[in-house]
């Protein structure tokens, strides 16, 4: 489907018009699990960055559990997280199954490429915790996403980073599953496009527009992206920034806040945003730290996305950021 396109002078005076009628595009949602998400002013939202994998030693939790497991799915829940990212690749036979890399071989006990791999080779092997050591608490092998979908069910939200032109069917498993209502999907657009969140496969689900540098290289005109993505009938509740420049990103912000939309930024190394967020500060553990948190709030970004999900709700409880909007607090706009 070739997208429709809008000229770019007529989108921000609009963007407010949209907002008091959109909504979500569907009902089977929990608005305990989802209202928080689609509250601009409902404090900061902490996201799991492939599931609850860290050692939570201020919650008695000190071992290391695999990615994207459901065991690291059960920590986020008793850990009171409010979103799980996790990772979805396609089986030579078609299944859908959560890993982060092309192969296998860093997070099982295995090798081979996924893509190459049939279901059943993916469920004889068994995953290892960070650092290489087999998880011998759980021997549990990669989960489906239909297996993880039915044990997250209204207990958490969930974000999918989907690693391969498979959006379609995946949409289609998260619909059949009942889960719809927990879901958050995202995606690219690109500059001028119509907003993607009324367009097939999106249009049934929760969905997020990811506005910035394409691995490195920058796209034009993110603040005109975002304004003309919150134009969607079915809701945005967010945007994900991707490696903006501060200019960027103040412009992205200005957008966003008119839309009463929230921002989404990593915490991750080489992730997020830069020129505030230093590339050479962005390594090892400040790269998911106080300092980076601090700053991320400061600046009004009020969904996080972390390796360390218990330190950062203990943070946020700490400064009384879990129910109620940040303020900005580094840039006026």
């Amino acid at each position: 489907m070739r997208l429709a396109y809008f000229s770019s002078g007529r989108l921000a005076a609009i963007v407010a018009m949209f907002v008091a009628s959109a909504g979500p595009a569907f009902a089977d949602a929990s608005p305990d699990l989802r209202g928080r998400l689609y509250d601009w002013s409902d404090g900061v939202l902490v996201v799991a960055h492939r599931a609850c994998h860290a050692p939570a030693p201020s919650r008695g939790m000190t071992a290391r559990l695999p990615e994207n497991s459901l065991a690291a799915l059960d920590r986020c829940v008793a850990l009171g997280v409010d979103m799980v990212e996790i990772d979805i690749r396609r089986t030579a036979d078609g299944a859908l199954v959560l890993m982060h890399d092309p192969t296998v071989d860093r997070t099982t006990d295995g090798r081979g490429r996924v893509s190459e791999m049939s279901l059943r080779q993916i469920k004889a092997l068994r995953l290892k915790s960070p650092g290489g050591s087999r998880d011998g608490g759980t021997a549990e092998a990669p989960p489906t996403l239909e297996a993880f979908l039915a044990r997250a069910r209204g207990r958490i939200l969930i974000n999918l980073d989907v690693k391969e032109p498979i959006a379609e069917q995946v949409a289609q498993v998260v619909l059949a599953s009942g889960a719809g209502g927990q879901v958050l999907v995202k995606a690219r657009p690109e500059a001028g496009a119509a907003p993607m969140a009324d367009l097939p496969p999106y249009s049934g689900l929760a969905f997020m527009p990811m506005v910035g540098a394409v691995k490195g290289r920058a796209v034009r005109d993110p603040a005109g992206i975002t304004a003309v993505q919150v134009l969607a009938e079915n809701r945005v509740p967010a945007i994900e920034l991707c490696d903006l420049r501060r200019s960027e990103f103040e412009a992205v912000r200005a957008a966003a806040r008119m839309a009463q939309v929230r921002l989404w930024s990593n915490a991750l190394a080489r992730k997020g945003l830069k020129g505030f967020l230093a590339r050479a500060r962005a390594g090892g553990a400040t790269a998911d730290g106080r300092r980076i948190w601090t700053q991320l709030v400061g600046d009004g970004v009020s969904v996080i996305q972390t390796n360390r999900p218990a330190a950062l709700l203990d943070y946020l409880d700490a400064r009384g950021l879990r129910g109620r909007a940040p303020p900005i607090i580094n840039a006026a706009l």
